[in-house]
């Protein structure tokens, strides 16, 4: 077997281990950049186990707006960091959810379903103001990449994802 087909052969074998999927769709409109997104992940036994004990978990979305660039490195045009937290009450048997953006308390509620409690850390992420009054070059390629990860991060817990983060990305041409 050649270099270039055990290099191959491995890139297969390590992409076809991913089953998350994290989707990306950037809105860019009156100077800013709306971002959707979304994690299609099921709910682990381990993970729901880690959450019924009312440990706090929190998922982790950091996104960068960037500009395609012809040399080596892309350039980061601006970021920004959202949090959801999920925290089971055993007490009165309630998911505490909050929604931070860039440190600031964006959302907090409460619910007694844990498909809500799942899709608020994974899944209700739409038009996002997360990029405002950056300045686009017109006829400009961007791409906004999201990558996620779990807080705390903890061995005794089986993540939803092995490695690091679960990454996704969107790219757009702005046109005025």
């Amino acid at each position: 077997m050649t270099g270039t087909t055990l290099f191959f052969a491995a890139f297969l074998a390590l992409s076809g281990t991913a089953e998350q999927t994290l989707r990306v769709v950037p809105l860019p409109r009156d100077g800013e950049v709306l971002v959707s997104f979304q994690l299609a992940q099921a709910l682990t036994p381990e993970l729901r186990t880690a959450i019924r004990s009312g440990l706090m978990i929190s998922f982790v979305y950091k996104i960068d707006l960037r500009r395609s660039s012809p040399t080596w490195l892309d350039r980061t045009v601006a970021s920004a960091v959202v949090r959801a937290t999920v925290k089971y009450d055993t007490l009165t048997r309630r998911y505490h959810l909050t929604r931070v953006f860039d440190g600031s308390t964006d959302t907090a509620d409460t619910t007694d379903s844990e498909e809500t409690a799942w899709a608020w850390v994974t899944t209700q992420f739409e038009r996002l103001p997360l990029f405002r009054r950056v300045p686009l070059e017109s006829n400009a390629e961007y791409y906004v990449r999201v990558r996620a990860h779990t807080s705390p991060r903890n061995a005794s817990f089986v993540w939803p994802w092995q490695g690091d983060d679960a990454v996704g990305l969107a790219k757009f041409t702005f046109f005025r």
